[in-house]
């Protein structure tokens, strides 16, 4: 009995040196990802947070929140704001739900998928200068899209300069980030169980039935993930409009990036950082709330 205790002991020792090495490893291959974390992302941020109560980097006065109020109060934030919130609104449904149809389509084994497929991947090789050339090209005020409306009697209109830009900006952004969507979508719809769909095929489920009731129940997760995917990339959409348009565009393309961006190169970093920490805030509750409905309307699946 006191060599097998002395056995086991020697067992559990050895296990637990085991687990310490491979807790050591661990840590060592997690640790440059961490630092880097901490180095680019949170540090900072913290940063930012402070900026956003003092009056300026130099005194560091405590200011409390009279920034965010001054910024709340500013009329080329609330624009900004604005114009965001309406551009995310209209964007981000629109690339959610035509990724999903797309790949819907290609789920279908139409003719020419692979081409059409081609079609809508290109953008994510094609570098963001092209692609706001290949917008310039089409949208500019002698652009080819003018020339097409020109044969149908339509007179020309300056779409980058005109409250169009709104539906210009649109365009790009889903011409952009259809393929990425779809591909996930495609990869969500082929891991649904056969057996799951092929019960509901012998119960007489038609089409309706069987994607809404189990298709979408099983994409949920991707669902969330897509959307927050395109929440991120529609404020991100600032790069292909300020090549467009520069600082300051049209009235109803002047989105949060900009406000940002003007108030970096004027150097009022007080404005800049309570902005970003709002924008974080508003971003934050937005995610929030998207993971408690995907965890709703998922939980059925995962359990």
């Amino acid at each position: 009995m006191e060599e097998q205790r002395g056995i086991t002991k020697k067992k559990l020792h050895k296990n637990t040196k085991r687990k310490r090495k491979l807790k050591r490893s661990s840590g060592l291959f997690i640790a440059p990802s961490f630092l880097g974390v901490l180095l680019f992302f949170v540090i900072p941020f913290i940063v930012v947070i402070f900026y956003s109560v003092v009056d300026n980097p130099i005194s560091k006065s405590f200011v409390g929140l009279d920034n965010y109020t001054m910024v709340l109060q500013n009329n080329a934030f609330k624009r900004a704001v604005t114009n965001t919130f309406k551009f995310s609104v209209v964007a981000v449904p629109l690339a959610v739900l035509l990724s999903l149809l797309l790949a819907i389509m290609l789920e279908a084994k139409l003719p020419f998928r692979s081409q059409f497929r081609t079609f809508f991947l290109s953008p994510m090789m094609v570098p963001v200068a092209s692609i706001v050339l290949i917008w310039q090209v089409l949208f500019s005020y002698n652009g080819a899209v003018n020339d097409l409306m020109a044969h149908f009697g339509v007179e020309k209109i300056d779409w980058l300069k005109s409250e169009y830009s709104h539906v210009v900006i649109v365009l790009l952004f889903l011409w952009k980030n259809l393929g990425y969507n779809m591909i996930l979508f495609m990869a969500a719809l082929a891991s649904i169980p056969k057996d799951i769909l092929e019960v509901a095929r012998l119960e007489s489920a038609n089409a309706f039935q069987t994607f809404f009731y189990i298709k979408v129940r099983y994409l949920s997760s991707t669902f969330l993930f897509v959307t927050i995917m395109s929440l991120i990339n529609s404020f991100k959409v600032f790069r292909e409009v300020y090549m467009l348009t520069t600082d300051y565009p049209y009235d109803t393309i002047y989105m949060l990036q900009h406000f940002m961006n003007n108030m970096f190169n004027k150097l009022d970093y007080q404005k800049l950082s309570s902005a970003a920490v709002l924008m974080s805030l508003v971003m934050v509750v937005i995610i929030g709330i998207l993971f408690l409905t995907e965890k709703y309307f998922g939980k059925d699946v995962e359990g």
